[in-house]
């Protein structure tokens, strides 16, 4: 497959650049930056077609560099060809600029504006475009003048003469030979293993659930207007490609994606028909990889996709579908637009306090904002190793377990905002990452994390069965993440949280290791009964040595959770375990965790069950 971003160069620019030519410079940057974006989707299908799961994988985090690759690059080109002129501001980001300054940079930004007429992703390039000039730029001019504050090009209807999806009428075609249509539409190149089987079973699913939605009158159960709308392109992600599309009958829109897999030998086979809003909430989750799709406009996507979760904003759908700088953009204007519009103030998290980050919230705003203190409380811990985590994290398979985050740097925020006990907080614990003025406090450095139920406090409010399931729900996702080759390091509840469909998800980075790192040991017996009853150990400790008879030390301390736990998850407790499961990642064998609930399989794929 050719690479279509060779065919995309970011020219040098004259030594003495009109604002014209800085304009096109970035878009030609833009330009090239997405193309790399969608030969990526493109080259996930052949990957999907030849299961070759690893080389998706690969390919997903490897995605996740591009932007800021493209950014670097194009940023460099436009420094360059301002230090030749008598524009370039002074300093490696100056503070101030000059008149003439101010007045190129207005102007390139115009000239931007025009050069976007037409052009297929506006939003994303706007974007781009932020990324490039706040770069060059001081904070001082990160304003509307300069930079797209707001958006500028419309994108509501962009998509009108180029369809995002396909349609097909199922009164007209029959189901059947509708579904089969669909599927056969998106031209996968390995064979289905049985395609007319699959159709049969998932049509039979699909009457069985029209007959309990639909109200039943005489010759009007399908409406004039029924029909079925399905995206272009498939969605990847790890083992699985969606087809995501919308059931339309007498004005209501009712929300699906199919689930294709492979078997064994390799051929595709449907595996499964997601038909509720919560189904298609969990598989955009934020605590997903993010999917590889190709996608010519994506607003026109994110439209579509928002036609079927309403409650889930577009920064959410646009991370989903890889576009996470574009879904950052988004989620900062929506801060912005709460901030305008609330009066409470920024306050401590609930919770117990963190030794590595401090972590406040606005309470009416569904997010924590975590920094990391300037001195931190756990031994040999450094910033640097902190940020390496949330990044590894931002990289990997989350496999439905690790909240994704966003990262800003030089966010200012209204000091009147803050209460006085966290402003206070700030000043003593994280000084060195921080501006403040008369009006403003700047954080230099920022994750913003989705708030949810910590399960400590979720616990100590529950009942014996709520315990039981919650606990059945912990070692679950530490089996799932363990099984993706993370080990979480600092397992207590705290640092685990219940989302509003009641997932589990763990969200405390701080001490995470790949599972390959670790060496997971039993406890040697005791020489004599005063080792056995000494303070310090009685056997050598490695840096990465771990005792997993340890946990039950202190996890392990309530009656109820103990039952419950070794009811469901005794051997989370044994060195054997833990070596087995290392084993199997460091072989590169696969788990495949369903990011759907196993009912949702066809009935005939049922048997296949989760095993980690």
């Amino acid at each position: 497959m050719s690479h279509p971003a060779d065919h995309i160069t970011v020219k040098p620019v004259p030594p003495s650049p009109a604002a014209e030519q800085i304009a096109q410079t970035i878009l030609d940057g833009f330009n090239r930056h997405y193309a790399l974006f969608r030969y990526s989707a493109q080259r996930a299908k052949v990957l999907f077609e030849s299961a070759r799961w690893h080389g998706i994988q690969q390919l997903a985090r490897e995605r996740i560099e591009y932007y800021d690759q493209r950014v670097r690059e194009c940023t460099a080109i436009v420094s360059q060809a301002l230090r030749n002129s008598q524009l370039q501001p002074q300093g490696n980001v100056a503070a101030q600029l000059s008149k003439a300054q101010q007045h190129f940079w207005q102007q390139v930004k115009s000239d931007y504006v025009r050069l976007l007429n037409g052009h297929p992703q506006p939003e994303c390039a706007e974007t781009f475009f932020n990324s490039v000039s706040c770069r060059v730029l001081h904070r001082t001019y990160f304003n509307n003048d300069f930079i797209f504050v707001r958006p500028a090009i419309a994108t509501e209807y962009i998509g009108s003469h180029r369809p995002a999806y396909r349609v097909y009428y199922p009164r007209r075609q029959g189901l059947i030979p509708a579904l089969r249509q669909l599927l056969a539409d998106f031209g996968l190149a390995a064979p289905f293993a049985d395609l007319p089987a699959d159709v049969r079973l998932l049509a039979r699913r699909a009457i069985h659930l029209l007959r309990q939605r639909l109200p039943y009158e005489p010759g009007r159960r399908l409406g004039p207007d029924c029909q079925i709308q399905v995206l272009n392109s498939l969605f990847f992600r790890n083992q699985g490609a969606y087809a995501v599309g919308r059931f339309i009958n007498h004005g209501t829109i009712y929300p699906f994606a199919i689930a294709l897999t492979h078997t064994q030998s390799g051929h595709i086979e449907i595996d499964a028909l997601l038909d509720e809003a919560d189904d298609l909430s969990t598989l955009f989750s934020f605590t997903r990889a993010y999917f590889l799709v190709d996608m010519e406009i994506p607003s026109a996507y994110v439209h579509f996709l928002q036609s079927l979760l309403p409650r889930k904003p577009k920064a959410e759908f646009y991370n989903a579908i890889g576009l996470q700088k574009q879904g950052k953009t988004l989620f900062y204007r929506d801060f912005l637009h709460h901030l305008h519009h609330s009066s409470d103030f920024f306050q401590k998290a609930d919770g117990i306090e963190g030794m590595v980050m401090v972590v406040f919230t606005l309470p009416s705003y569904p997010y924590v904002f975590k920094m990391i203190r300037d001195h931190i409380r756990k031994k040999n811990m450094t910033p640097e190793q902190v940020k390496y985590r949330y990044q590894m994290v931002k990289k990997h398979d989350r496999a439905g377990r690790m909240a994704d985050t966003w990262e800003y740097s030089q966010v200012a925020l209204p000091k009147q905002r803050f209460a006085p006990a966290l402003l206070q907080e700030l000043r003593q614990e994280v000084p060195a990452q921080i501006e403040e003025s008369d009006d403003l406090i700047v954080l230099q450095h920022v994750y913003i994390e989705r708030r949810m139920l910590p399960l400590n406090i979720y616990l100590g409010e529950a009942n014996a069965q709520q315990i039981e399931q919650a606990i059945e729900q912990y070692g679950q996702a530490i089996r799932e993440l363990a099984a993706n080759n993370i080990f979480p390091g600092d397992m207590l509840y705290k640092n685990f949280g219940l989302t509003r469909l009641g997932r589990l998800v763990f969200y405390d980075y701080d001490e995470i290791q790949a599972m390959t790192e670790m060496n997971f040991r039993r406890i040697p017996s005791a020489p004599n009964p005063e080792a056995e009853l000494s303070s310090e150990p009685w056997y050598p400790v490695g840096p990465n040595d771990v005792f997993p008879e340890e946990f039950a030390w202190f996890l392990l301390g309530n009656e109820k959770i103990r039952t419950a736990f070794k009811k469901h998850h005794a051997e989370l407790l044994t060195a054997t375990w833990w070596a087995n499961c290392r084993q199997r990642v460091s072989q590169n064998r696969l788990t495949t965790i369903y990011p759907y609930r196993l009912e949702k399989r066809l009935p005939a794929r049922r048997a296949d069950l989760l095993t980690t």
